[in-house]
Parts: C-alpha cells; structure tokens; sequence
C-alpha cells in the first residue's frame, strides 16, 4: 500500500505528464494549422533568377515547370533529381517536347536519390560541382517545406527560392475536403516535423558512397 508521501507524488507525476501530454497535442495541432496555412495554393511568378534550377521528381508537371524556368533563362542549368534509374533524356523529352534542345545542353540527371534527403545531397554535390551559389526549388507546394529544409541543411550559405506546383486537386479543392489529400498533407507535415528533428542531431553528409549527377543520357 503507498503511503501518502507515495501516493502525492504518483498523482503530481501523472498531472506533469497529462499537461505535458496536453501541450504537445496541441503543439501538433497548431503547428500542423501554421504549416497548412503556409502553403501556396496558387502558383507563382517568378520575379528573380538564380544560378541553377533543382527540381525534385514526383510528377510531369514538376519537370515541365522547370525546364520552362531554364528555357527563360531563370537559371544556367537544371539538375532533375530523383530520376527513375530506366528513364533517359528521350523519354523526358517525349513528355515535354518543346525542351529537347535545352535536355540535350543544360539538364543533369541524378538517379542515385531515393528520398528527399537523397533529393538535397545530390543537389548539394550538383551545386558545389558547378560553384552556383542560388538555386530556384521546383516541387508540389505540401512537399516545399521539407525540400527547402533539407537543402538549407546541405547549403547553408546558398540562396534558396521556392517554386511550388500546386496541384490540380489542392487548386479546386481544399485539402480537408478529400481524405486521401488530407492524409497526404498530414503525412507530410509528420515527415517534416522528423526531418527538422533529425537535423539537429545530423551533421552535413559528404555523400562519399552516392554517384555523382551525369549528364542527361540520350539512351
């Protein structure tokens, strides 16, 4: 049986840790409210250039939206990162048609990043290859937030500038209106918050065992 010393004691801890409980639900609910409300739900127009142009792959659209940016000369050149390890400059170029010239000159290919992370220490490696110091970002508006953290972490000292692509659902509809957007944008706020954590415990990697970028193959 406690004593009551015991039993004072077993009930504060049980009430710090439901407020600490408390407290960090709601810290969740905000936070996810302020990354919500963050996010772009119109595409913008760009109104500065930079070195180079990184977009992280994940839709046509994606990469479309890039090669544009460099077609107008948004940027010197542009990394596709994330690339499926069977797709080759011909099958982007049948996708976007009117960019064969620029695929052929000015795009590099990474097919080594499989995650976002992934995604940064390429573009990490890409950068400091060509000594760019700004680059446009190109990726879904949900998925910027992480994109841009993981490429500061990589690039402390580089100019970064979103370019999101909304999507077509996330224009017409919000996202609370469908659960399968809901679910997504919920996962990424999740992935976002475990990235920021992870980075305060992870220092800048070299990336000494991933393949360098290569230039866009034709085959």
């Amino acid at each position: 049986m406690l004593s009551l010393r015991g039993a004072v004691r077993t009930r504060r801890i049980r009430s710090v840790a439901v407020r600490l409980a408390v407290f960090g639900g709601a810290a969740l609910v905000f936070g996810f409210i302020a990354f919500i409300w963050l996010l772009p739900s119109q595409e913008i127009v760009l109104d500065r250039n930079a070195d180079g142009v990184v977009v992280l792959t994940g839709g046509t659209s994606r990469v479309a939206d890039a090669l544009e940016l460099l077609a107008t000369g948004h940027g010197k050149r542009l990394l596709i990162t994330g690339v499926n390890p069977g797709t080759t400059t011909a099958d982007i170029t049948r996708q976007t048609v009117d960019y064969g010239r620029l695929l052929n000159c000015c795009v590099d290919l990474d097919y080594s990043a499989l995650n976002t992370l992934g995604n940064a220490v390429q573009a990490r490696r890409w950068a400091l290859d060509h000594d760019f110091k700004s680059l446009i970002v190109v990726t879904s508006a949900y998925h910027m937030p992480r994109a841009l953290a993981e490429l500061a972490h990589q690039l402390p000292d580089a100019a970064l500038t979103p370019y999101p692509v909304v999507s077509d659902r996330l224009r017409i509809e919000p996202w609370w209106s469908n659960s399968e957007t809901t679910k997504l944008v919920l996962s990424e706020y999740l992935k976002y918050l475990f990235a920021k954590v992870r980075m305060r415990f992870d220092t800048v990697a070299e990336g000494d065992g991933m393949h360098r970028v290569a230039a866009a193959r034709g085959s």
